[in-house]
């Protein structure tokens, strides 16, 4: 795993340094990819050996782009202190990135290039939050997958699960033909990936069991008013 972790290392970094370079919009795939680490400018600042209103005019844009040694050094201290943590992030990255068919589990899958807040991505899809203990609601999410549950259930392997993920673990599940919510919750809890919000369509109960695992686990779960999956879709280009 060490090895393999230095590899996607290393691939990850090129890849985050290239989509910072070709944006229009650098400061804002600059913070997008420091939130998906969930490290402070304090944290990063002083890993880099500067102060974190450096990080802030950089993030804002006060300050004009940063050259290509800045952004090296950017990516390559939030890859190293992934790494002290335990490379958390690196290895979803491995995980999301070994490709595998998702037959027809997956209806729609999309990344968004600037975070969404938990709170207005579900006012999009007309979706009310259950859990009550997950302060969560303005946390950035940066995508979306829509699951067919019973084939992803009854079809993937745990590994195919793993990479329903897309990018990134900070994004948005929706469930649809789904019964109570139980199943995807506990399929959820095994792979240890917390996404940044699951949502529900087509229910008319909530498990008690998903609503203890999401609680447990601080994930917000939310139910859609949504008829149609079709509809939850097209409400979700407004994102992309």
């Amino acid at each position: 795993m060490v090895d393999e972790i230095g590899i996607s290392r290393e691939r990850l970094a090129k890849e985050i340094v290239s989509e910072i370079v070709l944006s229009d919009t650098p400061e804002k795939v600059m913070k997008k990819w420091r939130e998906i680490f969930n490290f402070s400018q304090k944290k990063l600042a002083n890993h880099m050996g500067i102060t974190s209103s450096v990080i802030s005019d950089y993030e804002s844009g006060r300050r004009k782009s940063p050259g290509i040694s800045i952004i090296k050094r950017y990516v390559n201290s939030l890859l190293n202190l992934d790494i002290k943590r335990g490379g958390s992030v690196i290895k979803t990255f491995v995980q999301s990135n070994t490709r595998i068919p998702l037959a027809k589990a997956v209806i729609d899958i999309r990344e968004f290039s600037n975070g969404v807040s938990v709170s207005d991505f579900c006012k999009v899809v007309n979706a009310y939050v259950l859990t009550r203990k997950v302060p969560a609601l303005e946390r950035k999410i940066y995508g979306y997958t829509i699951i067919d549950s019973v084939r992803a259930i009854s079809e993937l392997s745990f590994h195919q699960l793993i990479s329903l993920y897309g990018s990134t673990t900070q994004r948005a599940l929706i469930f649809t033909g789904v019964t109570t919510g139980k199943t995807p919750m506990v399929a959820i809890k095994l792979t240890n990936l917390q996404p940044g919000l699951v949502v529900l369509h087509g229910i008319s109960r909530v498990d008690e069991v998903a609503m203890n695992i999401a609680e447990a686990e601080g994930i917000p779960l939310a139910v859609t008013r949504l008829e149609s999956i079709d509809d939850v879709a097209l409400s979700l280009k407004k994102f992309t």
